[in-house]
Parts: C-alpha cells; sequence; structure tokens
C-alpha cells in the first residue's frame, strides 16, 4: 500500500538490492509517478515478483556500471553482511556525487563515507518490517553534506514505505532500532502470548489467535484512524472495576508491562549499538 506522493528527482535512481523491502519501493515510485528509465536495479538474483515488475516497466537491470550517468540517488537495500561487496561494484559511481541512502540495519554513516568519501552526501535509515506493505515507519539521519533539497528527496522515496520521521543525530537511530525497527516482534509475541492466555481460558488455539490477531490489528488501525492518544483509547475503554480495568491492573502493577517494555527496548538499542561498532 504505496502513497502516491510526487517524487522530486531529476536524474537516476540507482536501487541496490530488491528484495522484499526494495520491491516495495520499487511499486510505489513507479505508482508515485518515476519515469521508468529513471530507475536502475541491480540485484543478481530477484524475485520472481521483482522480475515481473521490472519487465512490466521495462527497467534496466544489471546494466554495466560505466555506462551509468547523471545518477542522483544510490539507496542500498541489501543485507548489512554483503553490504561492503555490494557497495564495490557501484564505486565507479561516486564521482557523479550521488546522495547515498542506505536503509540496512547497522551500518553507520562513517562506513559508507569510508566508501564514498568524507565529501559524500549520505542518510542512514531503519525502517520497520511492516514497510514491506506500505505500512512502515523509516527514521532517518544525515551528515552534515546533506543538502536540504537531499533531504526532501529521500522523505519522498521513503515514504512509499510508510511515514518518515528525521532524527537529530546518527546516535538515536539505535534508540529507533530498539523501539520500532524492533518493534513489530514484540508485537507478534504479544499476539502469541494473547492467544495463549486465551487457550488458557479454554478457547480452541484456532480461535484465540483469530481473535488475538483481529484485536492487534483494530486497535492499531483506531489509533491511525482517529490519531487519538494510546492513553486515551485506554482509559476510554477502561470502566471503573470493570472487566479491562482488572486486566490492566495486572499489566499496570509494579514490575509489570512498562518495566518489561523498558528493559526490552534497552536491550535492543545496546545490540544495535554493539552492531553498529
Amino acid at each position: 500500500m504505496s502513497r502516491k506522493i510526487p517524487i522530486p528527482l531529476s536524474g537516476k535512481l540507482v536501487l541496490l538490492g530488491a528484495g522484499k523491502m526494495g520491491g516495495a519501493m520499487m511499486e510505489g515510485w513507479l505508482a508515485a509517478g518515476i519515469i521508468p528509465s529513471q530507475l536502475i536495479v541491480f540485484d543478481p538474483a530477484p524475485t520472481k515478483e521483482v522480475l515481473t515488475l521490472i519487465k512490466n516497466h521495462s527497467l534496466s537491470h544489471n546494466p554495466d556500471i560505466a555506462t551509468l550517468t547523471n545518477v542522483e540517488v544510490i539507496l542500498t537495500a541489501v543485507k548489512p553482511q554483503i553490504m561492503d561487496m555490494a557497495l564495490e561494484s557501484v564505486l565507479l559511481l561516486k564521482s557523479q556525487k550521488p546522495l547515498v541512502i542506505s536503509i540496512a540495519a547497522g551500518k553507520t554513516i562513517n562506513s559508507f563515507e569510508g566508501h564514498f568519501g568524507t565529501d559524500a552526501s549520505i542518510i542512514r535509515t531503519i525502517p520497520n518490517t511492516p514497510a514491506a506493505v506500505g505500512r512502515g515507519i523509516t527514521a532517518m539521519a544525515a551528515n552534515s553534506n546533506v543538502t536540504e533539497a537531499q533531504s526532501l528527496l529521500a522523505s519522498a522515496l521513503l515514504s512509499s514505505l510508510g511515514e518518515v520521521v528525521t532524527v537529530d543525530n546518527e546516535d538515536q537511530i539505535d534508540a529507533v532500532t530498539g523501539l520500532s525497527g524492533s518493534g513489530p516482534a514484540y508485537v507478534f509475541y504479544l499476539t502469541e502470548c494473547l492467544a495463549k492466555a486465551g487457550e488458557a481460558q479454554g478457547l480452541n488455539a484456532e480461535l484465540a489467535m483469530q481473535l488475538a490477531r483481529a484485536t492487534v490489528e483494530g486497535a492499531g488501525e483506531l489509533m491511525r484512524a482517529t490519531g487519538t492518544q494510546a492513553a486515551t483509547l485506554r482509559e476510554n475503554v477502561t470502566s471503573p472495576n470493570g472487566t479491562t480495568h482488572a486486566g490492566l491492573q495486572v499489566l499496570m502493577a509494579n514490575g509489570g508491562l512498562a518495566e518489561l517494555m523498558e528493559k526490552t527496548v534497552d536491550a535492543a538499542t545496546k545490540r544495535s549499538r554493539e552492531l553498529a561498532s
């Protein structure tokens, strides 16, 4: 579910890696009006769906890097483990001074400057997995070479994945990773736990999971659709001495969910820092 917003791209956009995230972005960019001749895709083994997208729009796929001109953006969407090797394949383009955008976890701005030079414009981002269906949120941090126009361009490109926010400095990317980057897994586990709790009360496993999944999906959509603060929505559904109140007494007790979630995000944030170093 990509958002059709104008993308102020005048040159070429090189996508390095066309997996699930890359494919989702490609669909969003084309829907937003990027001219197919502006989009260059590098991926040695794209999925069948991505290959169909490439074919249907006659996109340039794995061309000779030396033939590319007017490259405005390189967006890297490959796994961190192969990032350095993948970047070596496009280093011929650095003389064109493209904006480099990374959506790979654990790769710092400094690591990209090591490839493209300290004068390069680099933006590091951290999306999350709902981005694959256009419902993610991506935080981005830029080095001092990035202009306001480049920042706006990056935001427009990343909006194909969902919401986009900017953090004040790169150090905050680790906290973003601990919260929203890893956060979907916490929600998935919460859904598992809700279903298991329903089973413990006598519901069959299939029905318990259906109820838990629909509850999590619906609550998220209610927050999105209304724009109401989560605390307000919680208070609205909590009658004094009612069933929800009884359940929340357990979750909100000392050592309950708030403390556990703080420890969870802290652990993920610390691990993000370790990986980046």
